[in-house]
């Protein structure tokens, strides 16, 4: 068995294209193989900034024989008067057989003519060859470029090629940079620890001969042993070093062996807010900050030092940390400078420079948007029913909510934003409540992110989302396919989950309307859309999110979700948007009675209802019999029944409609099923669709009563039987 090594080497790779690429050929490779017949024993993926490598193990000589059973034209097309036809002759020669090889084989299309080939393996080497350059192409990624001449695009140039199949060089050969890259046996070492070059006698040989070179090629043992180095070293200082993933990530891409070096910074820097001196060093400067203990503790306080992950010489760490430190220190400066001049003047005298910031160029400045927020914001509080107290810190909250975002350190860290906004509002003596809620505004940043704890930053943070969704669909730039320059749909997303999250009792549909009402009367030159057909747009925009919210994030099966948002039922879209608490409730109660299975019996009478009720022409509303059935038109006992069963049903309907106690409904709904039963199969059944009209309505309306009690709980017609 053969093994077989590429190693593509470049100049120093985006820390992010290494994940990419490596995940493109973990999910490629192996289907690439096996449609060639090649199985393996194992396939094992490198990369480091310098290179990306694939090790094969346990690879054929060659290809297996195999028999191949071709498909030709139809045989009336092969034949005329029993001589082969042009399409025959042809169809063989393509195949290098002959027509005597030729067998007809009867299929659901007619006779056709067939052809039994006995195919031979091909070498390996030689399939190998063919498949490893078109590996290499077909990467994809962000800012991909032609170096010098040659169609081949890749993100940083290629300046070596490896291709060893066991001892032997796999020839290839790629156009870059003005030139050609021919593969051979020689890849290269560390930069600065191992300049010379590796030759590598055994393909075999890879990882050995790269970490006795100073490479250390596998991803997961490189990030376990920064992750490890940096734990030893905050310890060794004292603390406990906030491990961002994303950063772990990220600096585990940036070296070949790296050496986690202490770095230090002055005490006096430690009165700026922790979260400036931590963007700096994660965000800025790829650092780990050290705590006093563990940085997820409430009060843990940073330490005057940091971690960083150093690609040079071990020996030469203090060198480093000070370059470090040199460079930390000028950034950390720079913040002291910008927040004692922030602070110099209160949160709402950066206001009006509000007015200078553009929000959208169509849509007027920042400072026009906070005033529709606060707007938004109080059609929000007045459906809430929130106190006058509350009301004015909302008020409040919506007027600073982007003042921070004209401040010298917003500006020069625009990660900050909201984070101080809270921090000046502090210094300003605004509530406590205004300043928490001008940093929550911006919850959740992203899926999986904290929702806004308090009702004044969920508000706020509601507004401002309403406000950027009403306008930018306005000037019709809705989203489509991935395309989301705006992320409106995170924005409506959060807007969602806000509302699940806090069970806030908003009716969205009514809200909807009076921002787009306004924003109509307010902006209607710049509008692309009108306001009917804004309205829509939104709609429709916010139950794609509820339904994919709730199939996705809660796990509910795709037909209860459409049970409960309806199938192009005004009725249901319009509950759903009026009420989204309910919908999330109901669409759980759902997924809960499948999995107990309490659903199926319901289903079976309420489908059966449903089916024969649509061919009467009662509403879907009506809950009552007494005014829709008349009951001297009963035929049959089992009528009579179903009328009393419904009777008893109407109050437990009532109650369950009104506490939202679903469970009630269903027991209620399930002690009918008998009396429905007999209606349908019993020894005293009816015929429904009876020739009398007067009859064949009552009945109708008897199965529309059933159907529309079980609609309010869900539309039972999407229901898939399981």
């Amino acid at each position: 068995m053969a093994t077989f090594l590429l190693e593509v080497g470049t100049e120093e790779l985006p820390a992010d294209f290494v994940d990419s690429a490596l995940a493109q050929w973990r999910s490629r490779l192996p289907q690439a193989l096996s449609e060639h017949y090649l199985h393996t024993e194992a396939l094992e993926l490198y990369g480091t900034p310098r290179r990306l490598a694939v090790l094969i193990k346990g690879l054929p000589d060659r290809q297996p024989d195999r028999e191949e059973l071709v498909k030709g034209p139809s045989a009336q097309a092969a034949f005329k008067d029993g001589q082969p036809t042009k399409a025959a002759e042809g169809f063989v020669r393509s195949r290098g057989a002959s027509v005597s090889d030729l067998e007809i084989r009867s299929t659901e299309k007619g006779d056709f003519v067939f052809l039994q080939q006995q195919i031979p393996g091909r070498p390996t080497a030689e399939i190998l060859q063919e498949l490893a350059l078109g590996w290499i192409s077909a990467l994809e990624g962000r800012r991909f470029m032609r170096w010098g001449t040659g169609d081949l695009r890749f993100p940083r140039p290629i300046r070596w090629l490896v291709a060893l199949l066991d001892g032997a060089v796999l020839p290839l050969t790629l156009p870059n940079d003005g030139a050609t890259v021919t593969s051979d046996r020689v890849s290269q070492g560390h930069r600065v620890l191992h300049p010379d070059p590796v030759t590598l006698d055994h393909a075999d040989h890879y990882l050995d001969r790269l970490r006795k070179a100073f490479v250390e090629p596998d991803v997961d043992i490189r990030r376990q042993a920064i992750e490890a180095e940096i734990k030893l070293v905050a310890e060794k200082a004292g603390g406990v070093a906030e491990i961002s993933p994303d950063l772990l990530e990220e600096v585990t891409q940036l070296v070949e062996w790296p050496t986690a070096v202490l770095g230090t910074f002055e005490d006096e820097f430690l009165e700026l807010p922790p979260e400036v001196i931590t963007t700096v060093m994660v965000t800025h400067q790829r650092y780990f900050p050290i705590f006093q203990a563990d940085p997820s503790a409430p009060g843990a306080s940073l330490l005057p030092r940091f971690i960083t992950i150093s690609n040079g010489d071990p020996k030469k760490s203090d060198i480093i940390a000070a370059g470090n430190a040199r460079v930390i220190r000028a950034r950390l400066a720079d913040g002291q400078f910008f927040y004692k001049a922030d602070c110099g003047q209160s949160l709402e005298k950066f206001l009006p420079q509000l007015e200078t910031v553009t929000f959208q160029e169509a849509l007027g400045s920042m400072g026009d948007k906070v005033k529709r927020v606060g707007q938004i914001a109080g059609q929000i509080a007045e459906q809430l029913g929130v106190s006058a107290g509350d009301r004015a810190l909302i008020e409040r909250a919506a007027l600073l909510c982007k003042a921070d975002l004209v401040t010298q350190m917003v500006f020069e860290f625009p990660e900050l934003q909201g984070i101080m906004g809270e921090k000046y509002a502090r210094v300003s003596g605004e509530p406590e409540a205004v300043a928490q809620a001008i940093s929550e505004h911006y919850l959740p940043k992203g899926a999986g992110d904290r929702l806004p704890p308090s009702l004044v930053g969920q508000v706020v943070g509601l507004a401002d989302r309403l406000d950027t969704l009403v306008s930018i669909f306005a000037l019709g730039l809705i989203p489509s396919g991935s395309s989301d320059p705006f992320a409106l749909r995170r924005a409506a997303t959060a807007i969602v989950n806000i509302i699940w999250g806090a069970d806030l009792s908003i009716n969205l549909a009514a809200l909807l309307d009076q921002v787009v009402q306004r924003f109509s009367a307010e902006k209607g030159a710049v509008m692309k859309l009108s306001a009917e057909d804004l309205l829509g747009q939104l709609r429709s925009f916010f139950l794609q999110r509820i339904q994919t919210l709730l199939q996705e994030d809660r796990h509910i099966d795709y037909d209860l979700v459409s049970a409960v948002l309806g199938e192009d039922d005004p009725e249901y879209t319009e509950r759903a948007l009026q009420d989204l608490l309910d919908v999330r409730d109901r669409a759980q109660f759902l997924q809960t009675i499948r999995q107990d299975g309490t659903l199926e019996p319901i289903y079976e009478i309420v489908n059966r209802a449903s089916r024969l009720a649509v061919k009467g022409d009662l509403d879907t509303v009506t809950l009552d019999p007494a005014n829709v059935v008349d009951t001297g038109r009963f035929q049959q006992p089992s009528e009579q029944a179903f009328y009393e069963a419904l009777g008893k049903l109407l109050p437990e309907t009532q109650a369950a409609q009104s506490a939202r106690d679903y469970r009630r409904l269903v027991t209620a709904l399930a002690d009918t099923a008998p009396t429905i039963s007999n209606f349908f199969d019993g020894p005293q059944s009816v015929l429904v669709m009876d020739e009398n009209p007067d009859i064949r309505r009552n009945r109708l309306n008897l199965l529309g009563l059933l159907r529309n009690h079980a609609r309010v709980l869900a539309d039972f017609g999407p229901i898939v039987k399981r």
